[in-house]
């Protein structure tokens, strides 16, 4: 029988916090990437954290990270791996994109790694993060657009959901994601794909003076 995000997700949130990072080189260029644009001052979101190893990676670089995630396993586990780093400044929170509120233009910079491509609603989560950045701020995401290599999986990936192997997942193409960014009001400042599930990781700016 299916399950929902949420379930799936917390049923797979201590595996995934051992799971080893699967291409270093690309998660270091992207960590580069992001820290290059991040300031002391700097009040970040990230949107899909999962047990938050790439906040505390980004957190000695700005003021505060709020980091959520639907599953409340992975946040759990998130305090935890902060609470022994050390870390103060990530405030870990769980919430989904729909469900998450702030006041308008409250953030620098939010993060979204990994994530909208497991959305239903893309342009409604989109829509949101560009409320809750300021003028010029900061749009990072990093989306795994399998139509444009791994389109034989289209029939597999019900029938694995139906079981529970798999969360939701929309098949993107590179384009797609590109023009629902640039849609949403966003400029595109940097964007290059890696892997074989041809992940596109994106700098954007919100449109405005800032």
């Amino acid at each position: 029988m299916a399950v929902t995000s949420s379930e799936f997700w917390d049923r797979v949130a201590a595996g995934y916090s051992k799971r080893p990072i699967a291409d270093t080189e690309s998660y270091a260029r992207k960590l580069a990437a992001t820290q290059a644009l991040m300031h002391p001052n700097m009040q970040v979101l990230e949107f899909g954290c999962g047990t938050g190893s790439t906040a505390l990676e980004h957190a000695p670089h700005v003021s505060q990270i709020v980091a959520t995630d639907l599953s409340a396993t992975m946040i759990a586990i998130g305090r935890e791996k902060a609470a022994r780093a050390g870390v103060g400044n990530v405030n870990f929170r769980q919430s989904g994109v729909e469900a998450f509120e702030a006041p308008d233009g409250r953030f620098d910079m939010v993060l979204a790694l990994n994530l909208l491509h497991l959305l239903p609603d893309r342009a409604a989560a989109l829509s949101k993060i560009h409320r809750l950045l300021k003028p010029g701020g900061v749009f990072i995401s990093s989306t795994v657009c399998l139509a444009d290599r791994m389109w034989f999986l289209r029939p597999i990936v019900p029938i694995m959901q139906w079981f529970g192997k798999a969360p939701y997942v929309s098949f993107l193409r590179v384009d797609t994601v590109l023009q629902e960014v640039v849609t949403a009001g966003f400029e595109v400042q940097e964007h290059w794909t890696h892997s074989r599930a041809n992940c596109l990781f994106l700098v954007s700016k919100k449109v405005g003076i800032g």
